[in-house]
């Protein structure tokens, strides 16, 4: 038995941010972590001498001054982390097929100037487009550090979807999937993607954008260092399986090997049905519980980790945003008989200034349903079967990424590779949801969670609460630790570090 102020499950970014406000603020915090290694998707694991990251790719609004910096700064990060700007005239690379016209995306006003000179009489729209990422930006507080008691969109933003508004200012179907080009970030679907996720998303990596030298796991040890210094527990391998009350609170959560952590407050960083799959049923009201269990999830995704020659594959310091077809919107026309229809290329450097890539990170859509007949095994225990499945959709990926770059099998050394399978096991996420919880502008309070539940001691942080992406999951761990200390009070002290 082990007595806590708060205990937080999982040790992914929003677990890890909302514990270091809450240890600097004098709480006996305890993080326990289902994994050997701390952070989700902020982990990094190595190959061939090459380091990958899993889910954290490049980082948006990070020049100084801007969102993310200026919340980073809070959290004592920005002398800390090693970061590489992108290019400024094409950090994201847009293509379609096998054509040699590509569109890229440039930082700051150029963005709009760049897209102008692809589609000259489209200036129009594309000035709309960008002063609508403005000004749905520019009106949501705690994004532009404005104080707000929650992250509250604007209802026209949350209940209108950025493809149809799309069509409202342009007819041109190519620029209409160069502007949505990059969605693989938010697993855009155009039934349902709000226009404030398409447009907070993309405004930030606009604004700017950066990658991690020698991968984003840095982001984990920094955080879990501040929390111990601030007195607080990160344990691993430690997984939850139970919540015990008494009365209407939650008293303790029980651990797989047995061990028992009591606290006065709990944060949840796993995904809400899991969460609540933990909970007895009797103390949630069953249309709660129903809500949270019907919730849709996004899309999963299968990578390959390509490791290169030495000397062999030129980098280039931007990311590919491959389309095989005409439309970004893959996530909603999805069709395994056509796999891959999209894909994203990100190279590797060993060095920040090295001429050539040591690897490439690529990944592309999958739904759990291709991998469901091994939902029963356990990473490296999952049958030859599944391995020979996992080979060949290697080589068919592989042939996809020879249609933008038609000579890579000559410069790779090995290829590695994960499927939603891999996904569900280190997010805890039941279908290996890209990014948890799909946002639906269809029925937005049923795809839309705030931190606070209906157990009155327990709390939500991480993707699944606000808005998911490193911006998105950093305001959510804000408003999670601001029910506890006080909002107000908080972005006070934060406002105070800028």
């Amino acid at each position: 038995m082990q007595k806590f102020d708060i205990v937080i499950i999982g040790s992914g970014l929003g677990g890890l941010q909302t514990a270091y406000i809450l240890s600097k603020e004098g709480y006996n915090v305890c993080v326990l972590e289902k994994n050997h290694q701390f952070g989700g998707v902020t982990q990094n694991f190595v190959r061939d001498g090459v380091k990958f990251d899993t889910g954290i790719h490049y980082i948006g609004s990070y020049d100084k001054g801007q969102t993310l910096y200026n919340y980073f700064k809070y959290f004592g990060l920005t002398k800390k982390l090693d970061v590489k700007k992108l290019n400024t005239n094409d950090f994201d690379i847009i293509s379609f097929n096998n054509e040699n016209k590509w569109y890229n995306y440039a930082n700051g006003n150029e963005f709009a100037n760049q897209l102008i000179e692809y589609f000259p009489k489209e200036k129009n729209a594309i000035l709309k487009y960008w002063n609508k990422l403005q000004e749905i930006s520019d009106s949501l507080p705690l994004f532009n550090f404005e104080y707000s008691p929650k992250f509250s969109p604007r209802n026209k933003d949350v209940t209108s979807g950025i493809y149809d508004y799309l069509k409202t200012i342009t007819t041109n179907k190519r620029l209409q999937n160069v502007l949505t080009g990059s969605n693989m970030i938010y697993a855009g679907d155009k039934h349902k993607t709000p226009i404030y996720v398409h447009s907070v998303i993309n405004k930030s990596y606009i604004d700017s954008a950066y990658k991690f030298n020698d991968g984003s796991e840095q982001l984990a040890k920094e955080l879990i260092k501040s929390i111990r210094e601030f007195g607080g527990t990160v344990l691993n391998k430690k997984e939850v399986v139970n919540f015990s009350f008494k009365d209407k609170e939650i008293e303790f959560v029980e651990t797989k090997d047995g061990e028992l952590y009591y606290a006065n407050k709990f944060i949840s960083n796993i995904h809400p049905r899991r969460t609540f799959e933990m909970i007895p049923r009797e103390k949630v009201r069953k249309a709660f519980y129903n809500r949270v269990q019907s919730v849709n999830n996004t899309i999963s995704y299968y990578n390959l980790f390509i490791t290169f020659k030495e000397k062999s594959f030129k980098y280039f310091n931007s990311n590919v945003y491959h389309i095989n077809g005409d439309t970004s919107w893959v996530a909603s026309s999805y069709k395994k008989e056509k796999w891959p229809q999209y894909f994203m290329f990100i190279p590797t450097q060993k060095h920040p200034n090295d001429e050539y890539a040591n690897g490439a990170n690529v990944f592309t859509y999958m739904k759990f349903d291709e991998v469901l007949k091994w939902k029963n095994t356990t990473i490296e225990k999952r049958g030859d079967e599944y391995k020979a499945f996992k080979q060949k959709k290697n080589d068919q990926f592989l042939n996809a990424i020879e249609m933008r770059f038609p000579d890579i099998r000559k410069h790779i050394k090995n290829i590695y590779s994960s499927s939603p399978l891999t996904v569900r096991d280190y997010t805890g996420c039941n279908d290996g949801a890209m990014y948890g919880i799909s946002k639906d502008y269809n029925n937005p309070l049923h795809s839309y969670f705030t931190p606070k539940t209906k157990v009155p001691n327990l709390l939500l942080t991480g993707q699944n609460t606000v808005l998911h992406g490193v911006v998105g999951v950093t305001i959510g761990s804000v408003l999670t630790a601001g029910e506890i200390v006080g909002l107000e009070y908080l972005f006070s002290k934060i406002k105070k570090k800028i």
